[in-house]
């Protein structure tokens, strides 16, 4: 059984929301296959953990693929892959999972299921990935706080185009983001995160 954390959306309280984080991970390249197969047992978002930062970086996309899909307005195949979508900045669906989505060589991973039936529960989510997922479950907290354990500053700002973070004032970015470094650094690019992700609409 892995280790799974259920959150509930407060607009949303109907559709818990079941994560599951991994590290040390071996198959990558076949819980990929299963995602390029469209096997229905691995409908989820698996997310590669350096990407991301925070839990509010990643519950903010949560949310808005579950509004998007409950107002039937998605603009990919299912609310799992509207996740990773709405991660990134642009509308290049094929560079968001590039970018954001399980690759083969993914060693840390963040898997999310929607309980849009009734039958998506914590525990059968627990035992799924328990059964597929070659690697050491981490609990995530209670409040998600290890979601951002292994989110890879560089690569993110690299993405989101936040600049460099050197000095103490930072450098702007091609979208003339500034973000220096030191203690709230991850909190800053957050911030200017979740705006990108507002900007990039509905």
């Amino acid at each position: 059984m892995a280790a799974v954390r259920t959150f509930v959306l407060p607009h949303y309280p109907e559709y818990p929301i079941q994560i599951a984080l991994f590290k040390d991970v071996t198959n990558a390249a076949f819980l990929r296959s299963q995602l390029l197969e469209a096997n229905s047992d691995f409908d989820y978002a698996f997310i590669d953990a350096s990407m991301i930062l925070t839990p509010t970086h990643l519950l903010s996309p949560v949310f808005l693929s579950l509004h998007l899909h409950l107002t039937t307005r998605l603009k990919t195949r299912t609310p799992h892959s509207e996740i990773i979508f709405r991660l990134h900045p642009n509308n290049n669906i094929g560079e968001s999972y590039r970018k954001f989505g399980i690759s083969d060589t993914t060693t840390t991973l963040i898997a999310v299921r929607l309980s849009l039936t009734p039958d998506v529960t914590r525990e059968s989510v627990a035992k799924h990935l328990g059964d597929v997922v070659e690697g050491t479950s981490v609990d995530v907290g209670e409040r998600g706080e290890m979601l951002g354990e292994w989110g890879d500053v560089g690569l993110v700002r690299k993405v989101y185009k936040l600049g460099d973070g050197g000095g103490a004032k930072g450098k702007k970015g091609a979208k003339g983001v500034a973000i220096g470094g030191g203690v709230d650094e991850r909190r800053e690019m957050e911030s200017v995160i979740l705006g990108i992700m507002a900007i990039k609409g509905l």
